[in-house]
């Protein structure tokens, strides 16, 4: 399957870099780190799904209901 899509110059500009220095061709680049970003997102769905409001909430009710120290404010 062939998609066209337009990419900031920049990140093309590093992606020809990469790809020469890695003898390689910019779609490779580009699919490879597409490919990357969907596992990514995989991992951190599958991440998600294993954690629970209950469990969210169980952990701020141990956290001491003071106010931070002088170094630690905005």
């Amino acid at each position: 399957m062939s998609v066209n899509i337009s990419v900031p110059e920049d990140l093309y500009d590093k992606a020809t870099a990469i790809a020469a220095a890695q003898k390689v061709s910019v779609d490779e680049v580009l699919a490879t780190a597409f490919s990357e970003q969907l596992a990514l997102w995989e991992r951190l769905n599958a991440r998600a799904q294993q954690g629970s409001r209950e469990k969210f909430l169980a952990v701020l009710d141990r956290v001491p209901d003071v106010e931070p120290e002088e170094f630690d404010r905005f």
